[in-house]
């Protein structure tokens, strides 16, 4: 097997022992993306000369014993909404193309600091909303285990280049579900933390109150690695947890005993795909073979996750979006053409004597607004901003939005009820295996849906993950996900990894 379709540990293993050096590491993994991203579309940019550099720094600093970060040298692709200050960050927007930031985000500072190689930037649905990586403004990701199929989304280009060998680690970022989601359908490991877990500095804000840093490997050891190495209390950060970093590498391995897992028998009810019933059952089999006892619980509100979902979410975004208006921030229209145009409207309708209607025109900076903003967002960000600001708006604000934070409240409520009597909630990830390209793309409601399983962990703040646990007779993957208690990361780690051991990975 080629060192690039090792795990990341593997690959770091090789690093400190000398058999490999951080620059050849980094030459093989853009040799890697220059023959296969043409086809997948994972990254929207590499940074080959400053990868280089670094890898070579990082040579250097071993070369010469000084002490190097746990990460040294190991080459890690970051979703490209979190700011870094030698590299663009677009978010997948025409809104932002083009946009260099001032300063870095924290998670890409500490990864800086842990002397990794920051290999390229991946592909996302616009400002991290979809399902399919198919929103975004510049390029469609392709799924690599079947190129006719989605790799899922927001972080699809983070899952994909993994699945591909062309990096091993991934920074993406999970609103409802954007890592776990592409995850199981490339057939990774994708970790959402507890909310705060991980600071949120310079991540570009979809929904504040949901959106959370995670990392994305082959393996659970991987994932453990990477959450290391970010995690910690950041005071650039309202809302960072005032603790240490984790440090779930140095446990990963030990098995839990008596551990208890939650079944809830709503995640198998109609409409979950055949095959991913089978395999998560089974998934669920090897735990009681391991001795874990298993356990039905209730979530009574869980079937009004995806709605109270995509209420607060687009109401966040509305807000968050508000920003981007073409003279505060992001792209601009033609001014003169907004002008000439306007101009040309009010002599038209003066001309036809229609004087209110000529007064009712938008004054120019109106008229520039508008254009901004039409011409620079995309399908899907128009409809959820649409859907927000109608939510947010005087009339809606107690029949919608008001209404789902109680609901939020109550989603959380049934967790730490459920909690109370297992360690874990176990259960399918998506509901079917990767779709084609275009399946869903005219129907988003039924694209909404995929996040059945996933969005009550956002909703709750608590950490969760996906793992593979076999494929469909069409070589599809199918992901087990798992479901802890807030700050359990390390439990929710070491009994993903009892899985993987269980498997013989």
């Amino acid at each position: 097997m080629a060192l690039l379709d090792t795990s990341a540990r593997h690959q770091l293993h090789a690093l400190v022992r000398g058999d490999v050096t951080a620059l050849e590491l980094t030459q093989q993994h853009l040799a890697r993306i220059a023959e296969l991203d043409p086809t997948i579309g994972a990254f929207l940019s590499t940074s080959d000369e400053p990868a280089l550099a670094q890898a070579e720094a990082v040579d250097l600093e071993r070369a010469q014993g000084a002490p190097v970060g746990p990460l040294a040298g190991l080459p890690i692709a970051i979703k490209d909404n979190l700011c870094d200050s030698d590299q663009l960050t677009t978010c997948a927007s025409r809104m932002l193309e083009g946009f260099s930031p001032p300063y870095d985000s924290t998670v890409v500072a500490r990864l800086k600091a842990e002397s990794a190689v920051l290999i390229g930037r991946t592909n996302l649905d616009e400002f991290a909303m979809g399902g399919s990586t198919e929103n975004s403004a510049f390029q469609q990701t392709r799924n690599p285990r079947d190129p006719e199929r989605s790799p899922g989304g927001s972080s699809g280009g983070s899952a994909a280049c993994v699945a591909a060998g062309m990096a091993p680690l991934a920074i993406g970022s999970d609103t409802g579900g954007s890592i776990r989601q592409p995850a199981a359908l490339c057939g990774i490991v994708g970790l959402k933390p507890t909310y705060g877990r991980i600071s949120r500095y310079g991540l570009v804000a979809f929904a504040s109150s949901l959106d959370q840093v995670g990392p994305m490997g082959r393996t659970v050891e991987d994932v453990a690695l990477l959450l290391d190495a970010i995690s910690g209390h950041d005071p650039l950060d309202s809302t960072s947890l005032p603790l240490p970093p984790t440090a779930c590498h140095t446990t990963v391995n030990e098995p839990l005993a008596g551990l208890k897992i939650g079944l809830v028998p709503e995640h198998f009810a109609k409409g979950l795909d055949g095959e991913i019933d089978a395999a998560v059952r089974a998934a669920i089999d090897a735990y009681r073979s391991l001795g874990a006892k298993v356990i039905e619980v209730e979530l009574p509100h869980s079937r009004f996750a995806v709605a109270t979902y995509y209420v607060i979410a687009p109401c966040e975004a509305s807000s968050n979006l508000a920003r981007y208006d073409g003279i505060h921030y992001g792209y601009r229209a033609d001014e003169a053409a907004v002008a000439q145009e306007l101009a040309a409207e009010r002599k038209a309708l003066l001309a036809a004597g229609d004087t209110r209607a000529a007064d009712g025109l938008d004054s120019n900076l109106v008229r520039l607004y508008r254009r901004s903003r039409s011409e620079a967002f995309g399908p899907e960000v128009k409809r959820r901003i649409m859907i927000g600001t109608y939510a947010l708006s005087a009339g809606y604000y107690d029949a919608y939005y008001l209404k789902a934070l109680k609901v939020r409240r109550l989603i959380r409520q049934d967790y730490d009820a459920a909690f109370e009597k297992v360690d874990l909630i176990a259960g399918p990830c998506t509901p079917s295996p990767a779709f084609k390209l275009g399946e869903l793309a005219s129907d988003p409601l039924a694209m909404y849906l995929l996040d059945l399983y996933t969005v009550g962990a956002n909703l709750a703040g608590l950490p969760a993950i996906s793992l593979p646990c076999g494929e469909t007779a069409s070589g599809l993957p199918i992901g087990l996900h798992l479901t802890a208690p807030a700050l359990e990361e390390d439990r929710l780690l070491r009994a993903a990894r009892m899985y993987e051991l269980a498997r013989g990975e």
